[in-house]
């Protein structure tokens, strides 16, 4: 059942990004002939506003075929006022970003759903303390909650770990102990250690590891939306960094996954409640969001270049231009797909 749950969710935003672009093809007045949730030998098809509605066999995307445009073949134009490339460069590049869109509104949303049902946080309770470091030294104890830090009140682990990594001096904190409330001073020190990408680095610790105590966050409707924001935000960030630590080799290729591991991991996570599948899907669905922005011919990115290029040299590539880099784009795709498999495939037999 969890499987199934993983590949409804999985067709789920792809759906979201193609209606994306239908949505605004339509809008500027181009006909679209397809709508397809997966690839290959269709399953299932029906037909409405004008367009035919497919399920088709190989889940691992879907498209929008308008009149005028086809990926598999670049060259296919037509010259009716109805047809994608009749339109103007600035038309076609709004309808090429409205599926990455389509993505992130959708992560948004998701995010504010689990906003409004209390995600479930640490709290900034202390459990290990590491032997000499600067909390020890302080005379922090395990069971400690931080309340304050410098006078500026702390609710989650995070918060208070984000202010530790910041410090450059003496930190004053405000702890509840024994149902007392004591102030400690505490001096971060540069520690050698370990980010979420594996990479050495340094930075200022107090050697303190959480407790595992967790609690809701109580959000009214204005820290619902801006909660919603801030994670729509910094799950963009963290896959532009990822792809930029793949991309420069700091992070080996072999942690590149594939759909089975998507499948897998949204499996594991329907079977941890709603919150956590809502929270998997946002997160997915910001990644189809990026990934679809990357200037690879065959994706949405690539054909934002090819039409920011014809706007700037009023004029469009030429046909063979335009075939040879779509052929070479599709197979960076398959080439990273392939990879990917190979990596789920490697870590099942594991």
């Amino acid at each position: 059942m969890s499987w199934l749950v993983s590949l409804l969710v999985l067709s789920a935003l792809i759906f979201f990004h193609e209606l994306g672009h239908f949505t605004v093809a339509r809008l500027l007045g181009v006909y679209v002939e397809v709508f397809s949730i997966g690839f290959g030998r269709k399953l299932a098809s029906f037909r409405a506003f004008s367009t035919e509605w497919r399920i088709a066999a190989i889940p691992l995307g879907g498209y929008v075929r308008m009149k005028g445009q086809d990926d598999s073949d670049p060259t296919k134009t037509s010259p009716d006022p109805d047809s994608y490339n009749s339109k103007s460069p600035l038309q076609r590049i709004a309808i090429l970003l409205a599926g990455p869109a389509a993505n992130f509104v959708l992560a948004y949303v998701l995010y504010f759903l689990i906003a409004l049902g209390g995600p479930q946080v640490l709290s900034p309770v202390i459990g290990s303390i590491v032997e000499d470091s600067p909390a020890a030294v302080a005379g922090l104890k395990s069971g400690d909650r931080i309340l304050a830090i410098d006078g500026k009140a702390v609710t989650t682990w995070d918060e208070m770990s984000d202010t530790v990594k910041q410090a450059e001096r003496t930190l004053y904190l405000q702890i509840e102990r024994d149902g007392m409330v004591e102030e400690v001073a505490v001096t971060p020190k540069m520690t050698e250690t370990q980010n979420m990408f594996r990479e050495t680095v340094y930075r200022p610790m107090v050697g303190i590891g959480s407790a595992g105590e967790t609690h809701a966050l109580e959000l009214g409707l204005a820290g619902a939306l801006g909660y919603a924001a801030a994670e729509t935000w910094q799950a963009s960030k963290l896959i532009f960094i990822s792809l930029e630590k793949l991309i420069t080799g700091a992070v080996p290729t072999s942690e590149l996954g594939g759909v089975v591991t998507i499948v897998k991991i949204t499996a594991d996570a329907s079977e941890s409640g709603w919150m956590a599948v809502l929270f998997f899907a946002a997160l997915i669905s910001v990644n189809l969001g990026v990934l679809n922005l990357l200037p690879i011919p065959a994706l949405d990115g690539g054909h934002i270049m090819f039409n920011l290029y014809e706007m700037v040299m009023r004029r469009a590539p030429s046909e063979a231009i335009l075939f040879k880099l779509t052929i070479a784009g599709w197979g960076i795709l398959l080439g990273l797909m392939s990879l990917g498999l190979y990596n789920d495939i490697n870590r099942l037999m594991q």
